[in-house]
């Protein structure tokens, strides 16, 4: 088991940002929002940043912030949800206003218009979109801590897969060029004079592409510097999905720090007379995989998380999770 998470926080701090990922729906941007509430109350600047275009972070504070930049909910608490959307129409501005400068027009072909358009819808549009937001943030050095609530697993682990198959693309573009180089290659030296210089180009925006994910590379694989979380529920899919997520980390070098188990029916409710029987064979259920939790992640579990009377929204009920999420020291399974 792993050691309370109050405890990890206050041993390490070197700490500055915390991941958290996982199946949709289990938790994520209350824990995210949790610990960025006790990290506030432990007098650090947090910024709680969603990378989710589903306005979770509004939902869960219960406070309009999508789109509207940084937010300060309390003292040392920050909060922010970017509207990707609406950056991708600034990228799409930006990019037909070169066009028209280029090229001295007044108005860019149907075509190009349409392509431009059309490249908006692209998932790696809202990732880059995404990407740049992070990394201004991280940049700017403004807070103490950063916490990232990532959507549904992937997005997260993209970044790293992306820049290893960008860096072996670049590397054999560029090998390929200092051959042609040595060997005097005739095509080479006709291509400089035309279409190389494009070619050049656009190797130079691979790179600066390349730079912004190897910085995320980095990030995501210091574990000195970046806390990653699975949040995980007593579900067989979930547990499933976990296990392949600590498959993938392995072989892209991520430190998994913890799993946090949510949205547990405390098992004492089993006491109760009268109890639905629905309800019980629902606890029942879930003690079955909170079993086999147990078995195969419980050397990471760190936090178990009860499932509450009401959503877990607002200051209070967050301060409440995260009360318990930071102090838990407890059984996974109990007796």
């Amino acid at each position: 088991m792993a050691q309370k998470m109050s405890d990890y926080y206050k041993a390490n701090p070197d700490l500055r940002i915390a991941v958290f990922a996982g199946k949709g729906g289990l938790g994520k941007t209350t824990c995210s929002a949790a610990l960025s509430d006790w990290l506030a109350r432990e007098g650090r600047r947090a910024l709680c940043f969603s990378t989710d275009p589903q306005a979770s972070l509004s939902d869960i504070f219960e406070k309009d912030i999508f789109g509207k930049g940084r937010q300060e909910l309390v003292d040392q608490l920050y909060v922010m949800e970017i509207d990707a959307d609406k950056r991708i129409a600034a990228f799409q501005q930006e990019v037909r206003q070169k066009i028209l400068d280029m090229y001295g027009i007044k108005e860019i072909p149907k075509e190009i218009d349409e392509y431009i358009t059309a490249a908006a819808a692209e998932p790696a549009m809202h990732e880059s979109a995404t990407y740049d937001a992070m990394a201004g943030l991280l940049a700017s050095q403004e807070y103490d801590f950063y916490v990232f609530d990532m959507p549904p697993f992937g997005h997260g682990i993209r970044m790293v897969s992306m820049a290893r198959i960008l860096d072996m693309w670049i590397d054999k573009m560029e090998e390929t060029r200092l051959k042609a180089q040595e060997y005097g290659d005739t095509a080479y030296q006709l291509q400089q004079k035309g279409a190389g210089a494009g070619q050049d180009e656009m190797l130079r925006e691979l790179q600066e592409i390349r730079e912004k994910l190897g910085f995320f590379q980095d990030i995501l694989t210091d574990s000195k510097r970046t806390a990653f979380y699975m949040v995980v529920a007593p579900e067989k899919m979930a547990i499933l999905d976990t296990e392949r997520a600590l498959d993938m980390f392995r072989r892209m070098d991520i430190t998994l720090t913890g799993v946090i188990v949510n949205q547990v029916y405390p098992r004492e409710l089993l006491k109760r007379k009268d109890l639905s029987q629905f309800m019980r064979d629902r606890i029942e259920m879930q003690q079955k995989y909170m079993i086999e939790i147990e078995k195969k992640l419980g050397d990471y579990v760190c936090a178990v998380i009860p499932m509450f009377d009401r959503e877990p929204k607002g200051l209070k009920m967050i301060t409440k999770v995260a009360d318990i999420m930071m102090n838990w020291s407890g059984k996974i399974v109990e007796d």
